[in-house]
């Protein structure tokens, strides 16, 4: 017979605490709250009343709902008080000595039927597990932050949980609304595991000053669509427990993507723990407060790097693909003169066509005005030689990601384009140097990586070289804001920021499939529910395309030689195998039958 969990104990007050015991007592549940010191429950009481206040704002919540709410918890600096519970879940500090400790003082106290959960984010739930005479009643509970908003569920299994207690507990979870996942007992579990190291390298970017901390957290919000960048995550969760999360995986892993960079250390001796603080990679109006204040980094107008702008108004792009079309659309839309390039007028009348269909498009849905879509038409000229690119002041280049066709574009572009033109590439993963190599004017040759669908997504790389210009690469983010889009600024390595970052993390969500840690659906919904991003991993590499991802994952393994970045057997073995994603009906998943 199923379990009933009629009242629950929750250890452990803080932000994570409260949040749980809130879920448990919206669902109609009695809760004991337990915290240490009158201190401790004065916080933890301030957090749930302050969580209510915002649902009663919100219109989430009645006046006489919240009252009720609350009065279904129960606050006590006792756990002997803890006595008649059938669940209890510790949200203590993460630290293994602590929440063992607290599970077998917990064990003296409550039923030997009662469940034992930990809401830890990274530890060992077997090594919990033993400090009790429950092993075999003992799971992981990893609720997400904030846990009345967040639906994941982690649920850890270990290697002597009763197969009933993981059942019960699921439908448990089930039953307050939220989706669990059922996992073996590993550090990091799905989402940390594969989070945590996304952070870390986001943590050593900055480390290296590659790019700044705006640039790196726009880039992963407007170019993945993540809900915050990783440093600004980072400031929330805590520098201090970000960098226990990682050790804790290292030292079960021994993967150099979970060694915390060195940065980690530094910040947390200094005490810049983040948010908690009022102080990490940001800096904040108030300890706890999520308000961002100027400070000394603050990076000044992209446009100030160079007292002299170049001036742009025709801009030429070469190539008739999905990239440039759209890039074509960008530009005249903003009132840019735009002369496109394409290898053969059929190609040419193709590219035309389909900038129309879009504006078309665009009138239908009401976005832009008829007049509007013809100006931008009249903007375009289409040619299919290299001299009526001649007079642009700047060409973009958005041909095939091969180095030799890219090199070979440029090359001719040397030739015909007048002193002073700035050349782009839009090369997602090539060398922008190697651009500039097949001409005689380096220093005129930049990166300009727009993202597809170019009319739509806000964000571009502006990449510079080691010979790029100060000049050009101001003039390249004056026009990225003249067209209505967000410029961030980085050096010439592979992957520039986007990739550099997205694709190690999609790489680890191979290995745990390979590893047959989870399946695909419950790595999906991990991420999906437990991180908040648009599309899990495999969603993601299937749109994609796994052959392309394969290529950038060579690229920075190439240029890196880190191990954690080879890509992963699986992923070679499914672009041998033809399933290349969406685009051949199988990848990943099967799209034959849908």
């Amino acid at each position: 017979m199923a379990r009933e969990f009629e009242v629950v104990g929750v250890v452990g007050l803080g932000t994570m605490g409260a949040g749980i015991a809130e879920v448990f007592a919206r669902n109609g549940l009695r809760v004991i709250g337990v915290e240490e010191g009158s201190t401790g429950l004065s916080r933890g009481r301030a957090h749930l009343e302050a969580s209510t206040s915002r649902a009663l704002s919100r219109g989430k919540l009645t006046e006489e709902a919240a009252k009720a709410l609350l009065d279904r918890i129960t606050l006590t600096t006792e756990l002997a008080d803890l006595a008649d519970v059938d669940l209890v879940i510790e949200a203590v500090p993460e630290r293994l000595d602590l929440k063992a400790d607290l599970f077998a003082a917990i064990d003296k106290i409550v039923r030997p039927d009662v469940v034992l959960a930990s809401n830890t984010s990274s530890l060992s739930i077997t090594e919990l597990s033993v400090r009790t005479g429950r092993p075999s009643r003992v799971v992981g509970m990893h609720f997400f932050n904030p846990a009345p908003v967040q639906q994941l569920v982690e649920l850890v299994r270990t290697v002597v949980t009763e197969p009933d207690v993981v059942d019960d507990v699921a439908e448990f979870a089930r039953g307050l609304g939220k989706v669990p996942v059922v996992i073996g007992d590993r550090a990091g579990f799905i989402a940390n595991a594969l989070l945590f190291g996304y952070l870390n390298q986001a943590a050593k970017m900055f480390e290296e000053r590659y790019a700044s901390r705006e640039d790196i957290d726009a880039a992963m919000r407007l170019g993945c669509g993540y809900p915050m960048g990783p440093l600004a995550l980072l400031d929330l969760i805590g520098l201090d427990t970000a960098y226990e999360i990682l050790m804790t995986m290292y030292n079960q892993s021994h993967n150099l993507m979970h060694a915390p960079t060195p940065v980690f250390k530094q910040m947390i001796t200094a005490g810049l723990l983040g948010r908690k603080s009022g102080r990490g990679f940001y800096t904040y109006d108030s300890a706890d407060s999520p308000k961002v204040v100027p400070d000394t980094a603050a990076p000044g107008s992209a446009a100030a790097a160079s007292d002299s702008l170049r001036s742009v108004s025709t801009v030429g792009v070469v190539g008739t693909g999905t990239m440039a079309t759209g890039i074509v659309e960008v530009l005249a839309k903003a009132g840019m003169d735009v002369v496109v390039r394409g290898r053969s007028a059929h190609k040419t009348e193709a590219a035309t066509a389909a900038l129309r269909r879009s504006l078309d498009k665009a009138v239908v849905r009401g976005k832009l005005s008829e007049s509007d879509r013809d100006a931008a038409l009249s903007k375009v000229r289409a040619t299919t030689d290299f001299e009526d690119l001649a007079t642009c002041d700047l060409v973009i280049e958005a041909v095939a990601e091969e180095l030799d066709v890219k090199r070979a574009v440029f090359g001719a572009l040397d030739e015909v384009c007048k002193p002073g033109a700035i050349l782009a590439t839009t090369t997602s993963s090539l060398p922008v140097i190697e651009c500039a190599a097949a001409t005689s004017r380096a220093g005129d040759v930049v990166g300009m990586h727009f993202f597809n669908p170019a009319p739509v997504m806000k964000l571009v790389e502006v990449v510079s070289t080691i010979a790029t210009s100060a000049d050009v690469v101001a003039t390249a983010n004056q026009v990225c804001a003249s067209i209505g889009k967000h410029a961030v600024n980085c050096g010439d390595r592979a992957g520039f920021i986007v990739n550099a970052l997205l694709f190690p993390y999609l790489n680890d969500a191979v290995k745990m499939l390979e590893g047959h840690y989870a399946s695909a659906d419950d790595i999906d919904a991990a991420m999906k529910k437990g991180c908040a991003l648009p599309m899990g991993p495999f969603e993601l590499l299937d749109v994609v395309g796994l052959d392309v991802s394969l290529a950038i994952e060579r690229t920075l393994y190439q240029e890196f030689r880190t191990s954690g970045f080879a890509p992963a057997p699986l992923l070679e073995h499914l672009v041998t195998a033809g399933r290349l994603g969406r685009k051949t009906g199988q990848g990943f998943r099967d799209y034959t039958a849908r």
